[in-house]
């Protein structure tokens, strides 16, 4: 019998990719036994304002912060299309035969239900929760009913205060931010003039 291929599903703005995004990745790999993780970046996420740095700079910066992880993987297929960025049209996009799995940090979680066509996302892939700072792991009671026995599971996780927000803002204001990126990552922002201004 084949082996269903194990895949985790990572998405965000990453805007800019920091340590705790691949730190996230790498504990889901090693807790759900998957075969690797793909990172997703939005086009355009409709439940964020218009982000700083553009898809190609973002995309960069992904491929330099997963390079010699051959586990982590960069996938550009939400890119590639136009319009506003809907996680359900990505899972129908995406080849059949694996079992997928999305990531998410509890603030995820904690608003999933108001994701667009949610119920259709818990039909294509099982859930991975890690905690996140300032936000209680808690499962919201409507996605708690719909979700099928073990399709939510926890990846242990010390959650690190570190975000995209804090980067940018510290890099506009010229403030060191060497300990929450990769070192590539920031000489790419640097090389680029990213993040300048607020």
């Amino acid at each position: 019998m084949a082996v269903v291929p194990e895949i985790g599903l990572l998405g965000g703005s990453f805007d800019p990719v920091h340590r705790a995004h691949t730190a996230l990745a790498l504990a889901a790999l090693d807790a759900l036994s998957l075969d690797h993780v793909e990172l997703l970046p939005a086009a355009r996420p409709w439940q964020r304002s218009r982000l700083s740095a553009g898809p190609t700079h973002r995309l960069r910066m992904l491929e330099i912060a997963c390079r010699g992880q051959a586990r982590l993987r960069v996938n550009p297929l939400e890119l590639q299309r136009t319009g506003p960025t809907y996680t359900i049209d990505t899972l129908m996009a995406l080849p059949q035969g694996p079992r997928y799995t999305w990531i998410m940090g509890a603030d995820q979680l904690a608003n999933f239900c108001t994701w667009h066509d949610w119920r259709g996302i818990i039909k294509r892939v099982q859930l991975a929760v890690a905690q996140r700072p300032g936000t209680s792991l808690t499962t919201p009671p409507v996605l708690a009913k719909a979700l099928p026995p073990g399709a939510l599971r926890l990846i242990p996780f010390a959650a690190r205060n570190v975000s995209a927000t804090q980067i940018r803002e510290s890099l506009a204001a010229g403030d060191p931010v060497d300990d929450m990126l990769d070192p590539g990552v920031l000489d790419y922002i640097r090389a680029h003039q990213l993040y300048r201004h607020r």
